[in-house]
């Protein structure tokens, strides 16, 4: 086993990641930014390394000052967690160059995987279903028109670099095409330095449905079950489940193995995630693949009793896959931000009171404690509650429970908007689509 990782993130993934650590025997690394100095993530770790400024560019995608750090501890791995530099090909060849092992698949892969253009051919040719679309090597009005009227409206604009919901927009008719295509181009371009775009159909009210697959360097891919993620407030996800309560045993098995072949056609190594759009046929259509450990992994783990963290070091040892076990019972995770649950605005500010009940069959993944400064530099998510049951009603009924008698003063959180979600009676019964919050959660 590795003997020091340095977590090159930050929050509630750098403390689950340090938990595990410290279970296997692993010394822990935290790095941190000035706005993260008293943090729940570094007072947790063996060491700690200030890598710069509060802004993301100064520190946690400051690629050289966290290489030194690593270099300087003496650290022999590198666990990207989620965002920031977890899916830049770039940061993962580096840490290869300088002698340590990245916690995660080849460098390639992430590339492939990475352009949203290049993962949507790459399937195409592994016979996985695909969005029908096409890709906009240019942005000329007219080929674009042309290209929407053959694909049908409503339409899907799409960043080719882009992820967690960030340049992608929907467009009704065509009189409005052109004005979002430019500011999709705009965005795509600020935020990750390109403007490549492409047009899928829009499948109306499709649920979102994930494959969590595992690969070694020996060439085997499993599937270790699927995650329910339609929940979702403008593009990001807020619930997710386990298993999906949509899919019948025939979709799943479809689900499982377009996943699996999609892992198999590139060489997949460590954890990933391959994301569907489900209609309501059951018809599968490939969204992307994460080629890191996601957000809502907690809901597998509960379902399977696997740790993915521990798997990952496993993997990235050059391990072959571990025993398999089968999903049981259900899960639900619940995430917690800091924001006004009416308007979605971040809500940064003292966390005057921060206090959950302890129950059975609740997990908590925090990032942060009583008493801590939530800043407005980084993504306002600050911790998720997990439940579990022998049956998702029960698990339902135990994460209301968990929600309910939690007491959060000096910020606004999203917490009576996960109440009513979770109480609706279109959730409870297992038909949500990606529509939901809109059509169904009014938070007053």
């Amino acid at each position: 086993m590795f003997k020091k990782l340095l977590i090159a993130n930050r929050g509630e993934i750098a403390v689950r990641i340090i938990n595990t650590c410290h279970r296997l025997g692993v010394q822990t690394v935290a790095v941190y930014s000035d706005a993260d100095k008293e943090s729940l993530h570094v007072t947790l770790a063996d060491q700690a390394v200030h890598i710069g400024g509060s802004r993301v560019n100064e520190s946690y995608l400051n690629m050289e000052n966290i290489l030194i750090a690593a270099k300087d501890t003496g650290a022999d791995a590198i666990h990207p967690g989620y965002g920031f530099l977890s899916e830049n090909p770039d940061f993962a060849k580096k840490v290869e160059e300088n002698g340590i092992t990245f916690i995660g698949p080849k460098p390639e892969v992430i590339q492939k995987m990475g352009n949203k253009i290049e993962a949507r051919e790459t399937m195409e040719q592994a016979n996985v279903p695909v969005i029908p679309g096409i890709t906009l090597k240019d942005t000329d009005e007219r080929t674009i028109l042309l290209a929407a009227r053959n694909i049908g409206y409503p339409i899907m604009v799409k960043a080719a670099a882009g992820g967690g919901g960030i340049g992608m927009q929907k467009v009704e008719h065509e009189s409005e095409l052109m004005k979002i295509v430019s500011s999709v181009v705009k965005k795509s371009e600020t935020f990750f330095g390109s403007g490549e775009i492409y047009l899928e159909k829009c499948i109306d009210n499709p649920r979102h449905i994930e494959a969590q697959i595992a690969g070694d360097e020996h060439g085997n891919v499993v599937c270790l079950g699927d995650r329910d993620c339609s929940i979702q407030r403008r593009h990001q996800k807020i619930i997710e489940e386990a298993p999906s309560p949509f899919l019948s045993a025939q979709g799943r098995e479809r689900l499982f193995e377009a996943a699996v072949q999609a892992g198999k056609t590139i060489g997949y190594t460590n954890l990933g995630t391959v994301e569907f759009l489900v209609d309501e046929n059951e018809n599968i259509y490939f969204l992307e693949m994460n080629t890191r450990l996601q957000v809502e992994h907690p809901v597998t783990e509960e379902t399977t009793g696997h740790d993915l963290v521990e798997w990952q070091l496993l993997l990235a040892m050059g391990e072959r896959l571990p025993e398999q076990n089968e999903q049981e019972g259900h899960a639900i995770e619940a995430r917690i931000y800091a924001e006004d649950p009416v308007t979605f605005f971040p809500s940064p500010g003292k966390l005057e009171k921060w206090s959950f009940p302890q129950m059975d069959n609740i997990r908590y993944d925090f990032g942060v404690t009583e008493g801590a400064q939530v800043t407005p530099f980084y993504d306002p998510m600050i911790g998720k509650v997990i439940s579990k049951g022998a049956t998702r009603d029960e698990a339902i009924k135990t994460l209301l429970g968990a929600l309910e008698a939690a007491q959060v003063e000096g910020i606004k959180t999203n917490i009576p908007m996960l109440i009513e979600s979770l109480k609706n009676p279109v959730f409870q019964a297992g038909n949500a689509t990606t529509d939901f919050v809109n059509s169904c959660i009014k938070v007053k």
